[in-house]
């Protein structure tokens, strides 16, 4: 699972060591006006509130620390990426079962629920491939050559074959 987690999240590292600080931070494109920065930003803050609950066994999805210098500087977000997959492989596997309160937002109100290790991870991994769909819009529209044909996509989406 690990290694699934940290083939997606270099993906994000791959897509940062190509373009510019101007097009990562770019919210020009419509309609929700987002940064490519601000997604990779979002992505790594999920996973940094579950290192930063392990100890405690309390996961709070709410208290993001929205780093400003990784949301709008690409050394600063790749820094953030391999700060996080090295965290990922320091989780030790025998406490992947074991249970977790995690806490959100879902929209009307704080809700708090018991997960597994193991689940909040994989929530934050299609977290991650979700947001990574919508940076695949924006840099489209910004021009910019998706890092790789699987950027973006769930493992279980079918593939379409485009034959022109």
């Amino acid at each position: 699972m690990i290694e699934a987690i940290e083939k997606n999240l270099l993906r994000g590292v791959k897509l940062l060591q190509c373009i510019s600080d101007a097009d990562y931070s770019n919210t020009s494109i419509a309609p929700y006006y987002s940064s490519i920065g601000g997604h990779m930003r979002h992505i790594l803050d999920v996973f940094d509130c579950i290192f930063d609950g392990l100890e405690s066994n309390s996961i709070n999805l709410i208290n993001r620390k929205r780093n400003e210098l990784a949301e709008n500087y690409t050394t600063h977000g790749i820094n953030y990426f391999n700060a996080t997959i090295e965290k990922l492989k320091c989780l030790n596997p025998t406490d992947f079962n074991k249970t977790v309160r995690v806490t959100d937002d879902l929209g009307l109100g704080v809700i708090s629920a018991n997960y597994t290790l193991v689940a909040i991870l994989i929530q934050a991994h299609s977290h991650a491939i979700h947001h990574f769909a919508s940076v695949g819009y924006v840099i489209s529209q910004l021009g910019i050559q998706l890092p790789d044909e699987d950027f973006g996509f769930n493992p279980t989406t079918p593939k379409l074959n485009k034959t022109n």
